[in-house]
């Protein structure tokens, strides 16, 4: 690890943002695709983001093109076999939030991301919300059906293209949210609830530009709660924040959750 900026938060101290945290009685926790990409994840609108590089990508992820596309379908089925998310480890900053969980009163851990770290990490499932679903699953748009990508990926190494459900014939996709699908209910509710009760909420590598998950921070501030965010690019709630760090996740988050 470099050698961490003493004030990587600017004018507050380091020790500052630790105490704050210390002394919180319910932490809020949100993370997007920048906590991922020292794990060899690419974010998605970063300057080096799969849609900034190609937006054409970002069809993949809307479902009424999924849906419609077939030739898109194929290509996506083809193209998860080898993508570089089934090699990613956890990095300093997945392990860095499992340590603030035995150190602080963390109250949940909303994740942005679909890439199963943060529970591969250590962090406890019971306080892990993965907003946007999962890569590790797929599920059937017609009957509901849930089960392993790995397997169904076994299917498309045999030469299924298009691998259909096993339980209906319905078509299948990744077990994540696409645009155009509706977020869990309850997931979201207890997501806000967390937010509205926290003293503190802690915005980590995410934009925080996809709603309504982006409204958490609001909600949070609206009670009163100190913002923190850690991220490399601006935020629309930087000026909101009582601290802003745009250091790299992986050296930021571990130094400050060693002075817990």
């Amino acid at each position: 690890m470099s050698q961490i900026d003493p004030s990587p938060f600017g004018e507050t101290p380091i020790e500052t943002v630790a105490g704050w945290i210390r002394s919180a009685k319910s932490i809020c926790v949100l993370t997007g695709a920048g906590i991922s990409t020292e794990s060899g994840i690419p974010d998605f609108r970063g300057p080096n983001g799969v849609w900034t590089k190609n937006p054409d990508a970002e069809k993949v992820s809307d479902i009424r093109y999924y849906t419609t596309d077939a030739e898109l379908r194929k290509r996506n089925w083809h193209a998860r076999r080898t993508n570089g998310i089934w090699e990613a480890d956890p990095n300093a900053g997945h392990r860095a939030l499992v340590d603030l969980e035995k150190a602080a009163n963390l109250d949940l851990l909303v994740t942005q991301n679909i890439d199963g770290l943060h529970l591969q990490a250590g962090s406890d499932p019971m306080r892990v919300i993965e907003i946007h679903g999962t890569t590790l699953e797929v599920k059937c748009l017609a009957c509901g059906w849930r089960g392993p990508m790995s397997e169904t990926l076994d299917r498309v190494a045999a030469g299924e293209e298009d691998p259909p459900c096993l339980e209906c014939g319905g078509m299948l996709k990744s077990g994540t949210v696409s645009f155009g699908e509706s977020l869990n209910s309850a997931d979201l509710a207890r997501s806000m609830r967390s937010a509205k009760n926290s003293d503190l909420f802690i915005a980590i590598g995410t934009s925080l530009g996809v709603f309504p998950v982006a409204n958490l921070p609001r909600t949070a501030l609206s009670t009163g709660a100190r913002l923190i965010i850690i991220n490399g690019e601006p935020t629309p709630y930087d000026d909101l924040a009582d601290a802003v760090s745009h250091a790299p996740i992986g050296e930021v988050l571990p130094a400050l959750v060693a002075l817990l």
